[in-house]
């Protein structure tokens, strides 16, 4: 134990210095604090301390171990060889650090150092359950509990929880008279037979704050005791430099007295990538191979992350010297950068203007398209080309069909005339550039004939108020809040009365019958409330986040909805929006999914998700302007490395599926022989079927949704056997080939020139023309017998329609 009473100084070498591979140690930058003010507020009070040094060459480093510490005559405080601060008396000081040639000056105060707060039911039992696993949902926090003892999901109801552990089984389970017997110890010791297994030892901070609160009486202090607001992980983010490094994490919680805890000890700890960063309960992180990972803490309902990069040791890395083409690049290029990513090579003509065509319209060039592309000399063509195709027709279609999926137009539940009028207003609004948000606005606050008004047909897909919250949440805020249902979430900030409070913005909706049969009148009603099953009490209006708006009895609610979502201000839609562009040009989201904003699923790239909403705000929400920004980076235009880099740095193009509608219409235009669709005229493109039923199995069967959920899972691109055996035997393919109507047999009757075929059916299968090596060996094996060469060609044509290439964004 080091010595408080005099001035103290301590030097500790326990890790040792870093040294780079070339015998020079990399230049220190800073060294940081954690946490950078030490506050204790009781005797029993304590917190770990961190210092974190941070390199010229991006990693970072704990050094804890090899600083020096100083400290005046007197300090409130002692620090064990753990590096664990503990209060001495109250006081004020200042702890000096040094690492190197860097100082650091740390604040310390204390106060309370002569009392112990009584353990708290509320903030130190609940999380003890929680961190053992007790209250979650495969034990006692099950809604049937387990061998009659029932906890609520991670003390969501925790008046409940203190009833089951104090009364219940004649009070066995917390027994004040002899705390060593009580039930809630011996079991999770594994003194007495349980089924759960051990949870805890005996020496661990859990058990002692158990049997401190039985031995106190085990009283409730719910609704009495500070309120949680904050739980922080520190440090926030490291870079560490190669393999079997360790970094330790600290979680301190702030409560609404305005004490701060350290609670690692008590949150649950995970990380969500172990290969590359392994958390142990302790808070101390192992480092693995090379990428990203997060740590997340839960505790009290709040969950936080800290970023871990990974990156290899390689002093000869440099990054390289292109300069970004614009604010998206830039991002990029710095995440690279700190990880020793370098992003490969521009793609070539060929492969930008197959993937832009498809990214953007849903079609492949034709031949004739390829050629004037691949012959331009142009050095600005591959913008012009992206302004050209933004024009096209098929731009607001591909719009239209993406949101159709998002808002569940089908049918069923619309009705033909419905589902007709709602589509077009869709791609009307897309082809007439109505602002993004603007379109939201109309569909939350619509009304009237859901026929004659097609935005009126938002409210029939689903008709009970939290189900349209729900829907609302994760359409345009990305934010699932199913969960909250039923109790608080368990992993993020939404509770329940989020939950139902969201919802009383659609508990005045009403629905009337209009003189078609089919026909609904959409109207708002001056009545109609929604209870939340917390507390069975009529739930007020509330945003997400809490704030209960003001609103006249007869003010429509959803207008104050709608003008909340919409607003610049509010930090999800803008930004949920511009990720679910994001996601369409890049196969993945910032956040991944889309549609799951979390903070357990944190951004690759928080700087860059933040800009991209705000240059959609910007940009007055038209979508067109921010696809412009994305194609026109270099991030978008990089070629495929077959997956050497982590696909969240955006080192290389993600090689990705066509969908359904894509390669079915690709088929189509390759062969030149259309497919045909239900209720739609000769020509139509898959793109444009309406209905979620699509009756066509080759969309059934590569993935096509049939829109019952709003979920962005529900689009399937996992290849199947039953895809492979549609595309080898299957008609799709094989009719197309021999329709006499058909590019492959009109080429053959004109008798075009091999060479002149073979390079047609390259430029419309891959747009771009076949390599001499291609040339020679596809021509080898062309008959001179013209029936013969009839059915080679169409063998090769069947072998491009098959291949990766063509099956494949890429």
């Amino acid at each position: 134990m080091m010595s408080h009473n005099a001035f103290m100084l301590v030097l500790l070498t326990l890790g040792g210095p870093i040294v780079a591979s070339d015998g020079e140690p990399p230049k220190t930058v800073r060294i940081r604090a954690y946490p950078p003010v030490i506050e204790l507020f009781a005797a029993n009070d304590s917190k770990r301390f961190i210092v974190l040094a941070e390199f010229a060459d991006g990693t970072t480093r704990e050094v804890t171990n090899d600083i020096t510490l100083s400290f005046g005559n007197n300090p409130p405080v002692k620090i064990d060889r753990n590096f664990v601060v503990h209060a001495v008396h109250d006081g004020e000081g200042e702890l000096r650090i040094t690492f190197g040639d860097h100082k650091l000056k740390v604040p310390v105060k204390v106060r309370g150092a002569k009392t112990t707060p009584a353990i708290s039911f509320q903030n130190d039992v609940i999380p003890v359950l929680t961190r053992a696993g007790c209250n979650a949902g495969t034990c006692h926090g099950n809604s049937a509990g387990k061998n009659g003892f029932r906890l609520s999901l991670f003390g969501f109801n925790m008046d409940n929880d203190h009833t089951a552990l104090t009364r219940e089984m004649r009070g066995r389970r917390s027994n004040t008279a002899d705390p060593d017997a009580s039930l809630i110890l011996t079991k999770p010791l594994r003194q007495v037979s349980h089924k759960g297994g051990r949870r805890f030892h005996k020496d661990s901070e859990q058990h002692h704050v158990l049997r401190r609160w039985i031995e106190e009486g085990a009283r409730s202090d719910v609704g009495k005791a500070a309120k949680l607001t904050k739980v922080e992980v520190l440090p926030r983010q490291v870079v560490l430099l190669g393999a079997k490094k360790t970094q330790r994490f600290m979680v301190q919680a702030s409560y609404s007295d305005g004490t701060r805890r350290d609670v690692t000890d008590l949150a649950l700890l995970s990380s969500n990538n172990a290969t590359t960063a392994k958390i142990a309960e302790d808070g101390v992180v192992t480092s693995g191979e090379r990428g990203e990972a997060f740590v997340l803490a839960r505790f009290g309902g709040i969950a936080e992350v800290a970023q871990v990069l990974v990156v290899p040791e390689d002093p000869n890395f440099k990054f390289p010297d292109i300069a970004p083409a614009n604010y998206i690049d830039k991002a990029i290029f710095d995440k690279q950068r700190r990880m020793r990513i370098a992003p490969v090579e521009v793609c070539d003509d060929s492969t930008f203007l197959r993937r832009v065509y498809l990214d953007v319209i849903n079609l492949l060039p034709t031949p004739e398209e390829a050629r004037s592309f691949l012959d331009n000399k142009d050095k600005a063509k591959r913008s012009k080309l992206v302004d050209h195709l933004l024009k096209r027709p098929e731009f607001p279609d591909v719009q239209a069909m993406q949101w159709a999926e998002v808002l569940r137009i089908e049918s069923r539940r619309l009705e033909r005339k419905g589902m007709h009028v709602y589509t077009e207003y869709l791609r009307d609004a897309f082809r007439d550039d109505v602002p993004f948000d603007k379109l939201v606005r109309s569909l939350l606050v619509a009304k009237g004939s859901n026929f004659r008004n097609a935005a009126a047909n938002f409210y029939m897909t689903q008709r009970q108020p939290n189900l349209m919250a729900e829907d609302v949440a994760q359409n345009f805020l990305g934010i699932r809040v199913q969960c909250a249902q039923c109790h608080n979430h368990p992993f993020e900030r939404w509770s329940m009365d989020d939950y139902y409070g969201f919802s009383a913005f659609f508990a005045r909706v009403g629905r009337k019958r209009g003189e078609h049969p089919y026909e609904y009148i959409i109207y708002p009603r001056t009545s109609g409330e929604i209870r939340n099953r917390r507390n069975n009490q009529i739930a007020p209006p509330a945003f997400l986040g809490g704030e209960r708006p003001t609103i006249a009895r007869e003010e429509d609610r959803r207008a104050v909805l709608a003008k909340w979502l919409t607003s610049p201000e509010n930090p999800w839609f803008k930004t949920s929006v511009a990720n679910r562009i994001w996601a369409r040009f890049f196969g993945r989201g910032i956040v991944e999914p889309a549609d799951d904003v979390r903070v357990s699923n944190p951004p690759s790239h928080p700087g860059l998700y933040q800009t991209l909403g705000d240059k959609l705000v910007e940009y007055k929400f038209d979508v067109r302007q921010l696809i412009r920004d994305i194609c026109a980076s270099r991030t978008y235009q990089l070629a495929t490395a077959k997956g050497k880099s982590p696909p969240g740095t955006f080192a290389e193009a993600m090689t990705r599926r066509l969908t359904a509608e894509q390669m079915l219409d690709a088929i189509s235009q390759v062969t030149g022989v259309a497919e045909r669709y239900r209720n739609l005229p000769s020509g139509a493109r898959a793109t444009q079927v309406e209905d979620g039923d699509s009756r066509n199995r080759f969309l059934n069967v590569f993935g096509r949704p049939m829109r019952t959920s709003a979920c962005t899972c529900d689009r399937r691109t996992d290849p199947t056997l039953g895809q492979a055996l549609h595309l080898i035997n299957g008609q799709t393919i094989s009719r197309r080939i021999r329709d006499g109507n058909g590019r492959l047999q009109k080429l053959i009757r004109a008798k075009a020139k091999p060479l002149a075929l073979l390079e047609e059916l390259f430029l419309a299968t891959y747009s771009r023309r076949p390599t001499n090596e291609e040339t020679v060996r596809l021509l080898a094996t062309i008959p001179e017998d013209t029936r013969k060469a009839a059915q080679a060609f169409e063998d090769i044509l069947w072998a491009l329609l098959n291949s990766k290439e063509f099956l494949f964004n890429h």
